[in-house]
This record gives structure tokens, C-alpha cells and sequence, in this order.
């Protein structure tokens, strides 16, 4: 790779651009989107909506459907005036065109997994929404106490799809069965929640404010033993054991999730042969560990290594935020565009206990930072550098954080729906995952259990290749690995094989991937995708191509999908 090693901390000026019609589509549909679901107004730190949730009843569903319609139709007559135009039209059509042909279908009415439908959503508002003064408080109140009317209209969506045939899988539902009982448990998360607000005592908070929290907390949890019963009692009983969706199914989510179209069975024997590679790459780091070491025992050397544990959570965060920092700090100007604007990231440890480690975006106005979160499994206590420094580049930077914060940060270029309402899973989660690879490439994990750990996120994510579209589509399983057809049981034995995490998150990463078919193999596709760009344009330009002015022009383009950004950058 050609790299700019110029070592000045560039000041990056956003460029402007007039408003176009398509703009202003564009804008007015991001506007509809504002109005039609609060909770995205949260998300970017907008004024004016803080007590409300979107409408998640069939109703609610529809009005997002023809909010699509007619801005696609308002689309069929303009014509680009510029490259930023004809990347908006494209990603535009891509991506509502999509939604159109999934609203079509019904799937949207059984929209529930253990880990992003609306039975978390619903929750994980809260954790964005400030809590630093006596009337962000009270939007607090406001919105729970409005929690039992978005749950009810989240009951009548599952009761639709019931009614129509189409209901999320058993195993699906008695995983957010345990999720919303824990929710709706008193002394659970409402309780712990309200009840920070309600022990302090510097008298900056009303009695009026604690009373309207108290009743607020007592309505959420009231509200989410409804929907634990009629789980219970009323989806379970007519759900379908089984969890594999289908070729038709799942060819749709893939599209959704990468925007793009692949050949399923190719990219399934590409997954097999790039976990055969990245097995034999970790047998070479693990021989540097120790010579003649297997894999697991290299790990184990690495795990039972005392500089490399870290105890408790508050050890966790200082650790992420210290190497998130520093990251920041030494590739801004190096190698990436980091304006002095998005190089805060704030390193949490996440309220839920539910595994997984994610990110948010800063606000529309970086008032609020973009932020890394860990959730923690109950009893895990004891966490290793060498495994989660790759994450932490993943999540932060040159991943997650300078991907969405740059988007946030063009205002002046890009419209509103392509910096903020526009996230592609195969573009953001392959970014992240090629940021890993770029990293070693860059000497960031020269320190061999820096690398295995990368290797072994690798390894999982190609594994996840295999899985999802092998156990989703019941593809033969590779002799290495078994025989006959995969099963959501064989697959289990397969992950326990190739992804070196504990028991408790290994149980959240299986069912993840059966309850959210195509999003798990998005981050080596993407990756893939990437790469294949990224060495297209360099074997066209030539001598001329530089690797920070690539990244700086793709991540420009804000997140697309990837055929989108294919044809964006090499047309």
C-alpha cells in the first residue's frame, strides 16, 4: 500500500456545497423520518421530540412506508447536477427501493431477536438521552411514562404477523422473553435507572420530577410485563421451532445488510477457504509466542499472562479509553483526517448485561460524543488486552468512530439524510473490520498476542461467513468441520471450535446470528468488499494513488451501500 507519511496534524475545513433539488428531497425525507420516529431525533441530539417514541403499530409501519413511496416517486424526475447528487440518487433508490420490497413482504411485522428489534430499542433510548439537569429529568419521565403505548403498538405489529403466518422463531422469543422479564423485574434496569436520579441529594431535582420518575419506572416496568406475558402466552405457542429462514429470506436480508447483491454459494466457499487461511496465520503467530505452540495453548499463555489481565470494569474503561486516546492522537494527520472536532470518543461501560460491545454516533453537533460501549455478562470480572485491542480499534478509531463521525461532521457537503439516516451494515461493519487489518499493516500490533487477538477476530468473522449462510441455507458442512447438513446444534460445535470467547458471550453470539440472519456476515463481506475497491482503485491510479486521500474520499460518501460505493468511487 502507498501511505502519506507526513506526520502534521492536519486542520480539516469541511467543504460546502449548494442545495440541489435532490438535496432537498433528501432533506425533507430525513425531516418525515424526525417526525415519524422521535428516537432518531435522540439519537443526533435534536430538540423537540424528547418525550415520545415512533409509532410501532402496523399503522405506524405504513406511515414510514409511504414517507418512502413518495419520496422515491419525488426522485423519478430529477436528474444529478454532480457527483455528490448521483451518489445520493443511487444510495436513494438502493436503499428505499429496498425497504419497500422488505415492508411488502410483512417481515417487519415479526421484527424480534435478542439484540436489535424493538423490545431493546424501546430500552436503549434511555441510555443516550442526558441526564445532567432537572428538566432533562423530566423528559426522562415524559418518556417512560410513554413506554406502555410504543410496547402496545410493538404487540400489535407480532399480533398482525401472527395473524398473517409470519412469527419470529421459538428460540427468538424466549431469549427476549428473559430480556423483558428482567426489564419488568422490580429493583431491574427501570428501577436501577430512576433510582440514580431519585438518591441524589444536591436538591437540584423537584419533588414534582422524582414523583412523575416513580410513576414513569412503575408504568415501563408494567408495560414490559405485558409484553413478557403475551409472549408467553400468545406468540410462543405459534412460533416455528425452526431457525433457518430460507434462500428467499435471506437473500433479502443480505441485500439489506450489505447493499449489495452476492452469490450466496460462492461467498460461502470464499468464507470456508478464508478460515482455512486464517487458522494456518494464527499457527504462525502462535509459534512466535512459543515455539511449537498450538493455538490454544498460545492463548493460554496469553490469558494466564498477569500484564496483559485487566480486573473489574473500572479497569476495563480506563484501559479502552486510554488506548482509544492515544489512537486518536498518533494517527490523526499520519495517516487518516481526524478534525479537532470528532477526536473526543468516550469509552463506557454499558448499563445491560446482555454481552456485546457497540458504538454511537456523536450528535449532529458533537456536543455529545461518539461513544464505545461494553456490556458486560453477569459474573464476567476478568477481561485480556491481548484479545480486545483489535476491538477497540474497531469500535473507535480508525473503525466505527472516524467512519460515522466524519459523515456527522460533513455538513457542508452532504445532505442530512446521507450524513445522519443511512447506516449499511456491510459498509460501517466492513470498515471497522478492514480498520482491524489496517492496523497491523501499520505497525499497531507488531506485539505478536496483539496480532493473535486480531487474527482471532478474523477467524470469527469468517466463521460467522460460514455459519450463517451455511446453517440459514442447510449447506453441506466441509469435511473439516463435520458432515451431512448444517443445524443451528452443529453450528454451535463449529463456533465453539473457531471463536475463543467465553461461554456467556459465545451463547449471545449464536443466537444473534439465527435471529438476525445476514447482519453477522456482513463485516467480512463488507471487508472483502472493501478491499476489492480499495485495490481497484489503486491498480487504476497507479503511481498517483495515495492511501489516506482513498479513505478520505470514501468515508466522505458517508455510509452506502456497497455497490453504491463501488460505482461512487470507480466510475
Amino acid at each position: 500500500m502507498t501511505n502519506d507519511t507526513s506526520t502534521a496534524n492536519l486542520t480539516v475545513e469541511a467543504p460546502t456545497r449548494a442545495q440541489t433539488a435532490i438535496d432537498a428531497v433528501a432533506e425533507a425525507y430525513t425531516e418525515t423520518l424526525l417526525q415519524l420516529d422521535p428516537g432518531f431525533a435522540t439519537q443526533l441530539g435534536l430538540p423537540g421530540h424528547e418525550t415520545e417514541y415512533r409509532d410501532y403499530s402496523p399503522a405506524g409501519l405504513e406511515a414510514f412506508a409511504e414517507a418512502t413511496r413518495e419520496t422515491l416517486d419525488r426522485l423519478d424526475d430529477l436528474e444529478p447536477t454532480d457527483g455528490v447528487d448521483a451518489v445520493t440518487l443511487d444510495a436513494m433508490r438502493e436503499r428505499l427501493g429496498l425497504e419497500l420490497e422488505i415492508h411488502e413482504t410483512g417481515l417487519n411485522l415479526a421484527n424480534l431477536n435478542n439484540l436489535a428489534c424493538p423490545a431493546q430499542e424501546i430500552r436503549m433510548i434511555f441510555d443516550l438521552m442526558p441526564t445532567d439537569t432537572a428538566e432533562q429529568w423530566g423528559h426522562i419521565a415524559g418518556r417512560l411514562c410513554n413506554v406502555p403505548d410504543a410496547v402496545g403498538g410493538y404487540i400489535t405489529s407480532l399480533r398482525e404477523g401472527k395473524n398473517r403466518g409470519i412469527v419470529p422463531a421459538a428460540r427468538q422469543i424466549r431469549i427476549v422473553m428473559e430480556q423483558t422479564a428482567a426489564y419488568a423485574a422490580d429493583g431491574g434496569y427501570f428501577d436501577e435507572f430512576v433510582g440514580g436520579a431519585q438518591s441524589r441529594d444536591d436538591g437540584g431535582l423537584p419533588d414534582s420530577v422524582r414523583s412523575d420518575l416513580a410513576a414513569g419506572a412503575e408504568a415501563a416496568r408494567n408495560a414490559y410485563r405485558h409484553l413478557s406475558t403475551f409472549l408467553t402466552e400468545e406468540l410462543l405457542p405459534d412460533a416455528p421451532e425452526k431457525d433457518a429462514v430460507g434462500r428467499e429470506r435471506y437473500s433479502l436480508m443480505s441485500r439489506q445488510f450489505l447493499g449489495a447483491t452476492i452469490d450466496l454459494e460462492e461467498t460461502y466457499q470464499w468464507g470456508v477457504e478464508e478460515l482455512d487461511r486464517l487458522i494456518s496465520e494464527q499457527e504462525a503467530v502462535a509459534n512466535e509466542i512459543r515455539e511449537g505452540a498450538t493455538i490454544e495453548e498460545a492463548m493460554r499463555i496469553l490469558d494466564e499472562s498477569p500484564e496483559r489481565q485487566l480486573h473489574g470494569t473500572d479497569a476495563l474503561q480506563a484501559w479502552m479509553q486510554n488506548l482509544s486516546d492515544r489512537a486518536v492522537d498518533e494517527l490523526s494527520g499520519m495517516h487518516f483526517e481526524i478534525p479537532e472536532i470528532m477526536q473526543e470518543i468516550e469509552c463506557m461501560i454499558a448499563p445491560t448485561k446482555e454481552g456485546g460491545i457497540y458504538y454511537t454516533g456523536p450528535s449532529d453537533d458533537f456536543s455529545r460524543p461518539g461513544r464505545m460501549w461494553w456490556s458486560v455478562p453477569e459474573g464476567e470480572d476478568t477481561f485480556t488486552t491481548w484479545k480486545e485491542t483489535t476491538t477497540v480499534y474497531h469500535e473507535g478509531v480508525p473503525g466505527h468512530h472516524l467512519q460515522i463521525a466524519t459523515a456527522t461532521y460533513q455538513r457542508g457537503l452532504l445532505n442530512s439524510w446521507r450524513r445522519n439516516a443511512v447506516w449499511v451494515s456491510g459498509h460501517g461493519e466492513g470498515w471497522a473490520l478492514y480498520a482491524e487489518r489496517l492496523m497491523e499493516d501499520l505497525g499497531y500490533l507488531s506485539d505478536p498476542g496483539d496480532r493473535l487477538g486480531m487474527l482471532d477476530a478474523q477467524r470469527m468473522r469468517a466463521a460467522r461467513v460460514v455459519f450463517d449462510i451455511g446453517v440459514h441455507l442447510e449447506l453441506e458442512i466441509p469435511e473439516r468441520w463435520g458432515s451431512g447438513t448444517w443445524t443451528p446444534e452443529a453450528g454451535y460445535e463449529f463456533l465453539k471450535k473457531n471463536i475463543a470467547i467465553s461461554e456467556g458471550q459465545l451463547n449471545f453470539e449464536f443466537n444473534r446470528y439465527l435471529g438476525w440472519p445476514g447482519q453477522a456476515p456482513s463485516y467480512k463481506i463488507g471487508q472483502r468488499l472493501w478491499e476489492q475497491i480499495r485495490d481497484e482503485v489503486k491498480q487504476r491510479e497507479g503511481e498517483t494513488f495515495n492511501l489516506r486521500d482513498f479513505h478520505s474520499r470514501a468515508l466522505n460518501l458517508g455510509s452506502v451501500g456497497l455497490d453504491t460505493l463501488r460505482r461512487a468511487l470507480l466510475s
